[in-house]
Formats: C-alpha cells, sequence, structure tokens
C-alpha cells in the first residue's frame, strides 16, 4: 500500500511490527551464514518506502546473547543506513521517559536527543536469545540503545513484582499507550500472574480515549503446566497484542473471545528450525493507528529462503513395498528421492519471478518406519542434492513411532505394572503436598495445620533453604490452637479434637489463613537475621546471573546452586553474614538453638500476595458502544520535537493509577478491518463484534 494513500493523515500512526529477527544465525554457514542480514536489510528498507512512523520489534533481534562483531558491525551500519536522516518524527512522547527507557544513561527517546538524526526511531524489547544478563543486567539492544540506535524499552529490574508503565505517545487526535515486556523465564512469569505480582499503569485521564497495545515475548502454545503464559492473564483493557517468541507466523489479528482483545503472531523473519511451524511464509505487518480503529496491513517477506517439509509414512504405502519386499531398502531410498526431487521442482516454480528469493531452498523429509522397515544411509542420500538444497546433512530425519502391543485378556490385566508413574513437569512442591494430603488415608490428614500452610513452609524449605519455615509454623499454629481451646473452654479429649478440627476448616482458604502462614514465615525470617545471617530477601538466586568469574567469599556450609550454573549473588560475593559457629540468641520466648544450625536464604516477598491487580472476575462488556472518532478539519501542528533532552512531563508515572485486568466495565470500540485491498478505507465503519 502506498504511503500516499487517502489513510495516511496527521492523525494516522503507521507502524512496522516484526519479531524474532535471530540476526546472526548460522553466520559462519557457508549457503546460510548471510540470510538473517539480507531478511533485515529488507524489513528497514520496507519501512523506509512505506514512511513508517516507527519500527516496533517483538524481541530475539540477536540469535545470541553476545553476538559476533560481525553482526553487531552488520546490524549497526544497517540501522544507520535506513534509520537515520532528515525526515520529521510526526509524534510526540508524553510520559515519563526517564520510567520507560530505564536501562542507559541517555533516558530519553534517541530522536530527541541533540546528538543525533533519528528519522526512524525502533522501539525493541528484548526476548529469550538476546536477554540481559552479566552483573549489571546489560544485552546486545543496550548496546543498540547507548549508540542512540534503538530505544529498549520492557526491561523489568526486579523478580519480584512487575509494574508495567506505558510509553505514551500521541499523533494529532490519535493516542497511543506502547506496553512491553522483555522476556522472563515463563515459569517465574506465570508464578508472578498467579500471585498477582504483575501490573499495568494506565493514564488516570481520558483512559477511554488511548489505544493500548501490548508487546510481550513468551511461550504462548502451552508447552507444560506453567510453561506458558496464557492470554486470559493479560489485561482485558488492551486492544492488540503483539506476541513475540512464537515462530509461526499467525500475523493476522485475532480476536479472544474472553479478554476482547486481538492478537498478532508475526512470527520469525528465518526458519531457525526445520519443523511445520517454520514452513509458513515470512510476513511482516504494517499497523495502521487512527482514534480506536486500526488495520494490519501483511506484507510478505521476498528475500526469506524458501522451506518446504513433508511426512511420508512407509506402512501407508504397501502398494509399493512391505518389510518383506526384495531389496525394500533400495526401493525406500528410492520413493524417498522422487519426493525431494518433487520438493525441489515446487521450489523452483515458486521462485520464479522472485529474484530476491534465494535459490537454494530448505528441505525436509520426515520419514516415518515404523513396522519393520530399516532406515538407509543417509549421508549417502543428501550427496544426491548437495548442490540443489540448503541443508544436505539434515534432508532426511527418519522417526519411529511406538508400537502399542496388543492385550487380549483384559481381565487378566495389572495395570499398576503397565503403567508406571511418572514426573508431572512443572509441578511445583506446594502442588503434590495437597495432592498428596487428598489423596491420603483419614488417619494421615492434617489435624492442626493446612495444606497450604504446610505446602508453603514446604515450598520455603525446599526453593528457598529456610530451615526453620517449618518448624516456625508448626510452633505458630500450635500457640494459637492452645489459646482458641482456653478461650472455650474445652477440657476432654474428644471434645479437643473435634475443636481443633473446627477450628482449623473454619481458616481454610481465608485471608485469616494466609495471614498466619505469613506471620510464620516473617518469623522464620526474623529468628535467622538475629543470628546475624543477613537479609537476602531482595534478591532471587535462581533468576540473577552472574559472571561466572565473580568473586566469592567462602562459606560455611555448602549451598544448593539453582539457574544458571553456579553463579553468584550480584556484589554481595557468597558471604552470609554470620559464621556457622556464632552462637544464636534466643528470641521471643524460644529455647536457645544450637551453634551448628545451618544458615540459609529466603525471598518471602516473592510469595507475597499483591492487591495490586483486582480478580479477574468481571463484569459483562458491551459489544454495541463504539467510540466515535472526531474528524474534524481543524489543523494540529505536528513538528519534529526539539532536540534537547526532555523534561518529565505532566504525564508522569504520577499520572498513572493501577488498574487490573476486569477493574472497569467499559464499552470496547476497537475495529479490525482485514482487507488489504489499496482502495479500502482501513478506518471505515467498525466491524467488530
Amino acid at each position: 500500500m502506498s504511503s500516499e494513500n487517502t489513510s495516511d493523515d496527521e492523525d494516522t500512526f503507521k507502524i512496522l511490527i516484526a519479531t524474532d529477527i535471530h540476526l546472526g544465525y548460522l553466520e559462519k554457514d557457508a549457503i546460510r551464514g548471510n540470510d538473517t542480514y539480507i531478511t533485515l536489510d529488507e524489513i528497514l528498507q520496507c519501512a523506509k518506502q512505506n514512511e513508517v512512523d516507527f519500527i516496533l520489534l517483538g524481541g530475539d533481534l540477536f540469535h545470541d546473547n553476545k553476538p559476533s562483531r560481525q553482526c553487531l558491525h552488520k546490524c549497526l551500519t544497517m540501522l544507520r543506513k535506513y534509520c537515520m536522516g532528515d525526515s520529521p518524527v510526526r509524534f510526540e512522547i508524553l510520559s515519563d521517559q526517564k520510567v520507560n527507557f530505564n536501562t542507559t544513561q541517555f533516558p530519553w527517546v534517541n530522536y530527541q536527543d541533540e546528538n543525533l538524526n533519528i528519522s526512524i526511531p525502533v522501539f525493541s524489547i528484548h526476548g529469550n536469545h538476546d536477554d540481559p544478563t552479566g552483573a549489571e543486567g546489560l544485552c546486545a539492544l543496550d548496546l543498540l540503545s547507548a549508540s542512540g540506535l534503538v530505544n529498549h524499552f520492557g526491561h523489568s529490574h526486579s523478580v519480584e513484582k512487575i509494574e508495567i508503565s506505558p510509553i505514551l505517545i500521541q499523533k494529532g487526535i490519535t493516542k497511543l499507550a506502547l506496553y512491553g515486556l522483555g522476556s522472563i523465564p515463563d515459569e517465574r512469569l506465570y508464578r508472578m500472574f498467579v500471585n498477582k505480582q504483575v501490573s499495568m499503569l494506565r493514564p488516570k485521564e481520558d483512559q477511554d480515549g488511548w489505544f493500548n497495545l501490548f508487546t510481550i515475548h513468551q511461550n504462548r502454545s502451552k508447552h507444560g503446566p506453567t510453561n506458558y503464559i496464557p492470554e486470559q492473564f493479560l489485561d482485558d483493557f488492551l486492544d492488540l497484542v503483539v506476541w513475540g517468541h512464537e515462530h509461526e507466523c499467525l500475523i493476522k489479528p485475532t480476536l479472544n473471545e474472553q479478554q476482547l482483545f486481538y492478537v498478532s503472531q508475526p512470527g520469525s523473519s528465518v526458519a531457525t528450525s526445520l519443523s511445520p511451524g517454520e514452513a509458513t511464509k515470512k510476513k511482516i505487518g504494517l499497523l495502521r493507528v487512527k482514534g480506536r480503529k486500526m488495520k494490519l496491513q501483511e506484507i510478505p517477506l521476498k528475500t526469506v529462503r524458501q522451506f518446504f517439509i513433508e511426512d511420508v509414512v512407509l506402512a501407508d504405502h504397501q502398494d509399493c513395498f512391505t518389510p518383506d519386499t526384495p531389496h525394500v531398502t533400495k526401493k525406500v531410498e528410492d520413493y524417498c528421492f522422487a519426493k525431494v526431487t518433487e520438493m525441489l521442482d515446487e521450489a523452483e516454480r515458486e521462485r520464479l519471478g522472485c529474484r530476491l528469493t534465494p535459490e537454494k531452498p530448505l528441505i525436509r523429509l520426515r520419514v516415518d518406519y515404523s513396522g519393520g522397515f530399516e532406515a538407509f544411509n543417509t549421508s549417502r542420500f543428501s550427496q544426491k542434492f548437495v548442490d540443489r538444497v540448503a541443508n544436505p546433512k539434515d534432508i532426511i530425519h527418519f522417526i519411529r513411532r511406538r508400537e502399542q502391543k496388543e492385550i487380549k485378556d483384559e481381565s487378566s490385566i495389572d495395570y499398576g505394572k503397565l503403567f508406571k508413574p511418572t514426573a508431572v513437569e512443572g509441578l511445583r512442591v506446594e502442588d503434590l503436598v495437597k495432592q498428596y494430603f487428598e489423596a491420603a488415608e483419614q488417619k494421615v490428614q492434617l489435624s492442626l495445620l493446612t495444606e497450604q500452610g504446610m505446602g508453603k513452609a514446604i515450598q520455603e524449605f525446599v526453593d528457598k533453604d529456610e530451615k526453620e519455615a517449618i518448624e516456625e509454623l508448626i510452633t505458630y499454629q500450635l500457640q494459637k490452637t492452645q489459646l482458641h481451646l482456653q478461650s472455650r473452654g474445652v477440657t476432654t479429649e474428644q471434645d479437643i479434637d473435634a475443636e481443633v478440627r473446627l477450628f482449623r476448616d473454619s481458616k481454610k482458604n481465608t485471608a485469616e489463613e494466609e495471614k498466619d502462614i505469613q506471620e510464620a514465615m516473617n518469623r522464620a525470617k526474623a529468628h535467622r537475621l538475629e543470628r546475624g545471617d543477613g537479609d537476602f530477601a531482595d534478591q532471587d538466586v535462581s533468576d540473577v546471573n552472574m559472571d561466572s568469574d565473580e568473586g566469592s567469599v567462602p562459606v560455611a556450609a555448602p549451598t544448593r546452586g539453582r539457574g544458571r550454573g553456579s553463579r553468584g549473588r550480584g556484589g554481595r560475593g557468597r558471604g552470609r553474614g554470620a559464621t556457622a559457629s556464632e552462637p544464636k540468641p534466643a528470641g521471643r520466648g524460644r529455647s536457645q538453638k544450637s551453634s551448628t544450625t545451618s544458615q540459609s536464604r529466603s525471598i518471602l516477598q516473592a510469595f507475597q500476595a499483591s492487591s495490586q491487580k483486582p480478580s479477574r472476575t468481571r463484569a459483562t462488556k458491551s459489544y454495541t458502544d463504539e467510540v466515535i472518532i472526531d474528524d474534524s478539519d481543524e489543523d494540529i501542528p505536528v513538528t519534529k520535537a526539539a532536540r534537547p533532552p526532555p523534561k518529565p512531563s505532566s504525564s508522569s508515572t504520577s499520572s498513572f493509577s493501577k488498574y487490573g485486568s476486569q477493574s472497569q466495565s467499559q464499552s470496547r470500540g476497537i475495529a479490525f478491518e482485514d482487507s488489504d485491498d489499496d482502495e479500502d478505507d482501513p478506518f471505515k465503519a467498525p466491524t467488530r463484534r
């Protein structure tokens, strides 16, 4: 669509969106080494031709956390070539930029720097491939940010609570709130969402007038119980979510029927694995936003190497060969040769007329040889196509399905021997405790503690090495139960048992139970601090990545490491305060502990319930009311912002309010038009149901 389209006016944002470019992937490969650089050049050239307002990247700009000098040099060269110039930037930023760009010593958008001349700003979050590491938490995007070529946002420094503050952008009458969240380990972010420790800030004034765009880089498809982020976790005031990390191109926005926002998954611009999801055509998007309406134009990438994948099940071709056929392996190899030749012919037909497409395609043939067939020599087979394909070493991939044995007499089956218990991926210790007591017999059921309390205490002991968590919980609950029995005047043994059960059941799943658990955990922490073990509650051992050459202090007792290798704990080294032989003072009427008690670390804040985000039960939204766009003829002068660093505007973080997903029952008017005709007006009457 041409940039002179009548819909492109002073009130329309034009945003080029792309994710997972993986710059530098296989850069040493003789055939595929330049693929990522050529595609990035095409993406930036497309942005310049369409005169976009800015480029939005959804993470994984680089394939490696520490890209090579060649990779960095080519990236800097292309960004300077396409993103610097005299063309004016026609939007202004209203939010506090010190909050938005908090990873650099130049906390303002690059086009407002008096020493730079930026024509196309680039806004990017980091992905899991180029995530921040080391003592200072830097990533490759921070290098581009310090050079003034990329605006890195969406970096959360806290491992306990996340507050996502938007970049508030205005162009004419259109106001855009750009949210971003860089890659975080899925299990940890899942747990933070469940514990309501993730909140998104919204402007206090005119909340319904902002178009809310959110960029995230996490697993979207379910890889385990907690190894993904469900769309229902995201706030329902959002209008469009640009989802990175997933490589399958599903760029056409789809409506989430429950949260009522659209989700666009641009996918990767290079195939980093020979899987079916990578075989879809690679595209980027040109997003137009005017008022509360949007349109996303799909732009196919022409420089992406072709990729064809096909599955063959040998058992389905009984008319050609069977495991008992003479020279069956040779016949199977000839059949696979014919299939690969067909795929190469199809690739050649598609490539005709598109000189930008690389000559050699990627070919993958997955052969299921179950049922008695034998695999042939893949290296010898690949030599036949070494001059025609880009991946001659792994054209053929043999797979075999597990053969299920037929069981004739079901009455004599011992199912206990057939099915062995397996570990459930992603199941946490508190879940195991709950499952155990739910399935346990009545005689081993808890009578004093609740399952939730025991699970929390064991979690603190296992995950955080809080040695006294279980003991403190038992002591606290015992004291509280004794006081309750004294107040009730119960004396007989039978009445005591009944009263204890009633007292325990009355607190289940209540705020009082949470308060009791927290008080017991705080006592365990305070008791540890009394002996001078230090307070490590402000830092999560499992998520802080330190350089392996970080200095360390010998510890009195061996510790259990988690995360990436045996890394340190920030600038604090590995010291634990008081030595193991130091005596522990008695406190709160407790007997003095032995001097050989192991020292421990705890992160209690990571498990505190947050009240920032309300519950996700909400009132029903209205599907009928639409936001009316004011298309008045009043001219709004838009000029390029001044070069000196801006002062914090009135729309700073103090002008934000915290809202959960269901905090308001407001009607929404986001219209999405998916037509790509140049004659169609992308901002005509809304089509949303």
